[in-house]
């Protein structure tokens, strides 16, 4: 167990390091306006971006310092030895138990993440302008998202266990089909079942608009089959576009911010980038690779549940199905970090990519290099990460790259 604790509090350490590495960066660079931001970024607006990054930054170092210590207590301290005995001695039914095991441990991460995102929605994000949300409405949209967990994980646990005890030596590649269906039928279903829970969709009123959208991506070879707006701004002032679905139900979503503070070649220039991403097959390619690691992932689960070691490892008095599989996970995580920074860079390079498609199918680059600028001034975005912290964290590219390489044609 020492090795595995000396892993675990070095990635953390890795991980920390990265993140004050990054905020010396930018108090070291903040000041200075990137090429292609000049008439959109001032001295006032580059040190709003500066403070909004460095006060976001310390409370998600305070969050991973409370997420460390209460690893260490629970999974090296001995609380998930006592954790996994008290519902073991309940007597409830084998799936029952597997279902509380895993809900009760979500509902101790969701009670510990309150307290932080209520202070990053009330008093950082009130504070730089970007919150339009009541606390009614904070506490709707937990409750909402809290059932939403609940039923879908309940769902998919019950499905699980009754998977692992029907066909105990090859439950892995049936449970792997089973995520997979699961996983599509949630794309086609998600945009008229889910997500109107928490927003409202409208045809977008702009006829003109809408026309030349589908236009646009008719020249790409897409049919979509609505355009949206979402009303975003009841919660955030944040703007953002987004493909919603899969197939014939495939369609777009515009945030009303979005449409407030856009030209229209600039809307087109960040769908054209979206199409790029379908066009280019990224999110096919994404998906095929998640499933590869999600089908070697469940064999090895398979393979390590059948001895007790990880459990005796942990001191865990009675080796269940619920907390071997949890170990696995955890030891597993730690594994995979190393691969972490390739899955960032193979993001990043499909962003590159939709860029570029996006340049050759408007004919316009300099529209959306405005457009990323025009996001970032008014996001408030961090315009000098430091590399380290590009190379774990950003899905991205950082948008001084995007718009410089833009404008360079």
């Amino acid at each position: 167990m020492l090795l595995i604790f000396v892993i675990f509090v070095l990635i953390k350490g890795i991980e920390n390091i990265v993140a004050l590495v990054n905020l010396r960066h930018i108090r070291q660079y903040g000041h200075r306006v990137p090429e292609g931001f000049t008439g959109f970024v001032d001295d006032q607006t580059l040190a709003r971006m500066q403070d909004y990054t460095i006060e976001h930054g310390r409370i998600d170092l305070l969050s991973s310092a409370l997420d460390f210590v209460i690893t260490i207590v629970f999974i090296f301290g001995g609380v998930l030895n006592w954790y996994n005995s008290w519902l073991t001695g309940q007597g409830w039914p084998f799936v029952v138990t597997g279902i509380c095991f895993f809900l009760f441990l979500s509902y101790g991460s969701f009670l510990v993440q309150i307290p932080f995102d209520l202070y990053n929605t009330f008093v950082i994000e009130e504070k730089y302008g970007f919150n339009r949300q009541t606390f009614a409405l904070w506490l709707a949209d937990a409750a909402k998202g809290l059932l939403l967990t609940t039923v879908i994980a309940s769902l998919l646990l019950w499905v699980a266990f009754l998977i692992i005890a029907a066909v105990p030596n090859y439950w892995w590649i049936l449970l792997w089909l089973f995520m997979l269906f699961f996983k599509v039928f949630m794309l086609y279903i998600s945009p008229y079942v889910i997500e109107p829970l928490f927003n409202k969709f409208t045809p977008i009123a702009d006829k003109s608009l809408e026309e030349k959208i589908k236009n646009l991506l008719a020249r790409a070879g897409l049919s979509v089959s609505r355009v949206f707006t979402m009303d975003a701004s009841r919660r955030s002032g944040h703007g953002n576009a987004y493909f919603s679905g899969i197939g014939h139900v495939k369609r777009i979503v515009l945030f009303d911010t979005l449409l407030e503070k856009s030209s229209e070649e600039e809307i087109l220039g960040i769908l054209a980038h979206e199409a790029g991403h379908w066009k280019k097959k990224h999110i096919l390619k994404r998906l095929v690779v998640m499933e590869c690691v999600s089908f070697g992932a469940l064999y090895l689960a398979w393979w390590f549940l059948q001895s007790d070691t990880l459990a005796a490892i942990f001191h865990i008095n009675e080796p269940t199905l619920y907390v071997k599989l949890l170990l696995i996970g955890f030891c597993g995580a730690l594994a995979a970090f190393p691969v972490k920074p390739l899955f960032s860079f193979t993001s990043r390079k499909h962003e590159w990519e939709a860029d570029r498609f996006a340049a050759e199918l408007t004919e316009h680059p300099q529209a959306l290099a405005r457009a990323l600028a025009r996001l970032g001034r008014d996001n408030l975005a961090n315009l000098h990460p430091h590399p380290w912290y590009i190379a774990l964290h950003y899905s991205h590219p950082p948008l001084p790259q995007r718009v410089r390489k833009l404008l360079a044609g």
